[in-house]
């Protein structure tokens, strides 16, 4: 369950102040926001991330206020429960695919199951790249490795920035296919953010900013 009532976010030194529509998801329900550059979208992914505390209002995720926990129970919540897909991807260039992951569950405190990384990494294609550094991969075969960062400790909540954005329309839908899947499959919300158009006919939850 993800929930945000009257939030709003003002940046420092910044007049304008972002004012968001409250969001109410029941398990698994999925939500697409749309809307052009500097509407605040990503600003609003962040607070539902826990990035950013909001000027005021509330963020509830499985029945959690965000904002009723400290730094530490934030960062162990967020940890534990939220994956995000950035548009940039954030792998440790030291590491390669596999160690990254497996870094990813220990500092989310998950155990190391080889097995269900296997068949992550198959799902998503890139299993003959777990033991290939950051800098070998392709730009696809990063995006996925994105996707496999974000849902390997198996959250609650998936946040996905942008994640169509530079892409032709059959990666467009290849990408998205893989998120949807991923949701389904840990029994998850998605909330994707974008300008692109594309992908709206997946989704029946769409606000627009």
């Amino acid at each position: 369950m993800v929930r945000t009532e009257n939030l709003t976010f003002k940046y420092h030194q910044k007049e304008t102040v972002f004012q968001f529509p409250d969001i109410d998801l029941n398990q698994t329900e999925n939500l697409l926001i749309l809307g052009k550059s500097g509407i605040g979208k990503t600003t609003l992914l962040h607070l539902m991330a826990g990035l950013l505390k909001p000027s005021s209002g509330t963020v509830t995720i499985t029945d959690v206020n965000l904002q009723s926990l400290n730094s530490k129970q934030l960062d162990k919540f967020i940890g534990e429960n939220i994956g995000l897909v950035f548009q940039k991807n954030y792998a440790v260039r030291s590491l390669n695919v596999m160690e990254n992951i497996q870094a990813r569950l220990f500092f989310c405190k998950k155990k190391v199951d080889h097995s269900a990384i296997t068949n992550l990494l198959q799902q998503l294609n890139i299993e003959s790249c777990k033991s290939k550094k950051i800098n070998e991969l392709s730009e696809g075969q990063l995006q996925r490795l994105g996707i496999a960062l974000s849902v390997i400790h198996e959250p609650k909540l998936i946040l996905a920035d942008e994640p169509t954005a530079s892409l032709d329309d059959e990666n467009c839908q290849a990408v998205m296919s893989l998120l949807l899947d991923q949701a389904k499959k840990n029994k998850a919300n998605l909330v994707v953010i974008t300008h692109d158009q594309r992908v709206k006919p997946l989704f029946q939850n769409i606000l627009e900013l």
